[in-house]
């Protein structure tokens, strides 16, 4: 049949077309390398870049940090004999958070740290520090022995620990505590050597860091994070001091203020040809172990706080100076009325000479006013405070101890009339003993001054090498003519019959030395009684050491056992050394000469 007309016969329809599978996994290739690109990126960032970050957050929750301690420093005599050491010792802490029972825990702690339970109980009282956070450290005791602290640990308290520590021991208790000073609990210098020289003495604490697990896994992880910071020990100081001298002066001291109720007493004993301290005694003095329990006042060291208008000793300068500027000899002799007036004031004599002609010697035996003063006119008063200053006077000695007093002198300028009196007799003058001690060893070492010095070495904490101190200044003030001819004179002290220091002579011995009697002044208001004085050397033919004794006693008599405590240190710092008798007597003085 043929199609119906004007219809177009129908053409069959087309397959539709597949889609092109290479297409899309090129597709989905690109798009898995780009997110692992991305992820692995990201990946390098976290492990090189911000590993620390990261890593640092995560240690902090569980890492340990203990602190390693680094030894103080030990502070020896000069025979190496140990008077301030540092030993190894255990503190006790509490975790309050950790605590269950704080009575049961006080009273099974207390016997074994020797404090009540009630305090040890407070001490366990949760509390909130500063940050907000409550306190997971709180110290119950410091410079517990090892033994003791192993008994605590045997105990196994819940939230109670120990750990390293160190405690401060004074083998002496209050042998040259006046010097040496003492710590705190933090091993911290608070007073004496033990502060001036603290940087010194205290080490560098070392640290160790780790990772540990928690709970019952509390301990260092294998293979985790780990540091260590070794400690670095204090170095240690060996001073001029001879101890066993140093118990002698402090032994002689005590017993004669005792007889006076003196208030202050100081010893000094100086080395003459290096200037080193071989003993600084002061009265009253407390035990360094156990500083709580004594008064400020009791461990201030009196050689170099202890200020005083000298008196008398003060004339041995005056007669150094007119002796080297020439203004007398030693065969000089003067007249001596029994008075004499400066300014407002009128000097007597104690043994008048009745206006006889007296020597030197006779003017120092007898401690004459009037002589020194006539004395000190001919010099003057310019050349006088000049020969202060270089025999020490007016300025701190820098011995070694801290808070060491300068002293005064009045300058020229500010002289009344009386000053042309007092000054050359020691009075209107400031000085120290310790200043006064080095001015007679200056006398005694030829004519050269030596600054007085308390450290022989120190020793380092690292390796144990040793470093002198540093060397003392040197001066020279007198010829050794002038020096010698002084010495000489200054015998007649402690030979002369009726002289005021015959108390200070030692047996087999020639001395040379001067009384003195002077004044304290505190806060410019003049203290009640005397300060009695005795400085001398010896053997005085060839002066080894200097002896210094200084006795404030508020009902007077200081003068009277300065002496005799002289002859006693200075007798036993003879035979210490083994030094021999002097092979010739003193010679003989004429107190008044025809």
């Amino acid at each position: 049949a043929r199609p119906a007309a004007g219809r177009a016969p129908r053409k069959p329809r087309k397959p539709p077309r597949l889609a092109d599978p290479r297409r899309r996994l090129r597709l989905g290739t690109l798009v898995v390398l780009a997110l692992f690109a991305t992820i692995g990126v990201r990946l390098v960032f976290l492990q090189a870049v911000d590993t620390p970050a990261y890593a640092g957050g995560g240690l902090a929750d569980r890492v340990i940090r203990i602190d390693l301690p680094a030894p103080r420093g030990a502070i020896y005599d000069r025979t190496g004999a140990p008077l301030a050491n540092s030993v190894e010792a255990r503190y006790v802490f509490a975790d309050p958070t950790r605590v269950r029972d704080r009575t049961e825990t006080a009273r099974a702690l207390s016997p074994l740290l020797g404090r009540p339970a009630s305090e040890l109980a407070e001490r366990m009282k949760p509390r909130t520090l500063e940050n907000g956070k409550p306190s997971q450290f709180e110290y119950l005791a410091r410079g517990v022995d090892v033994p003791t602290a192993k008994k605590i640990v045997a105990l196994d308290l819940y939230g109670i620990g120990v750990h390293r520590d160190e405690r401060r021991e004074v083998p002496g208790g209050d042998l040259a505590a006046n010097l040496i000073g003492f710590t705190s609990q933090d091993m911290v210098g608070l007073e004496g050597l033990e502060a001036r020289y603290d940087d010194l003495l205290r080490g560098e604490i070392g640290r160790r860091v780790y990772e540990a697990g928690q709970g019952k896994l509390d301990a260092p992880i294998p293979g985790g994070y780990s540091s260590t910071t070794l400690p670095k020990p204090g170095s240690s100081l060996q001073l001029t001091i001879d101890r066993d001298l140093q118990f002698k002066a402090q032994q002689v001291l005590k017993s004669q203020v005792a007889k006076v109720q003196g208030s202050v007493g100081v010893a000094i004993v100086l080395d003459v040809p290096t200037g080193e301290v071989l003993a600084q005694a002061s009265h009253p003095t407390y035990n360094a172990a156990k500083p709580q329990e004594s008064e400020p006042t009791d461990r201030e060291d009196a050689a170099t706080s202890f200020v005083v208008d000298p008196g008398s000793i003060h004339k041995a300068i005056t007669f150094g100076a007119a002796l080297q500027e020439g203004v007398i000899t030693p065969d000089t002799t003067l007249p001596i009325p029994d008075t004499i007036v400066r300014g407002d004031t009128t000097f007597r004599d104690t043994h008048p000479a009745n206006g006889r002609r007296m020597s030197l010697p006779g003017m120092l035996a007898y401690s004459s006013n009037v002589g020194t003063i006539e004395i000190a006119d001919k010099l003057g008063p310019d050349r006088l405070i000049d020969y202060q200053k270089r025999f020490g006077l007016g300025q701190p000695t820098g011995e070694g101890i801290p808070g060491e007093a300068s002293g005064r002198l009045l300058p020229a300028q500010s002289w009344s009339g009386s000053s042309y009196g007092s000054v050359p007799i020691g009075h209107s003058v400031d000085a120290t003993p310790l200043q006064m001690a080095a001015a007679y060893a200056a006398i005694a070492n030829n004519g050269t001054y030596v600054q007085p010095h308390l450290i022989k070495e120190v020793i380092s904490g690292k390796d144990g090498s040793r470093t002198p101190g540093k060397a003392p200044v040197t001066r020279p003030v007198l010829s050794p003519a002038n020096a010698k001819a002084l010495r000489t004179m200054l015998e007649a002290v402690t030979t002369v019959d009726g002289a005021t220091g015959l108390a200070a002579a030692v047996p087999g011995y020639r001395v040379a030395g001067k009384t003195g009697t002077g004044i304290r002044y505190v806060d410019g208001k003049q203290q009640p009684g005397e300060v009695g004085s005795f400085i001398g050397m010896a053997p005085a033919d060839n002066p080894r050491f200097v002896v210094a004794v200084f006795v404030w006693s508020p009902g007077g008599g200081g003068g009277a056992v300065a002496a005799p405590a002289f002859r006693d240190i200075m007798g036993f710092t003879l035979s210490r050394n083994r030094v021999p008798p002097s092979g010739a007597p003193a010679p003989k003085f004429e107190v008044f000469p025809r």
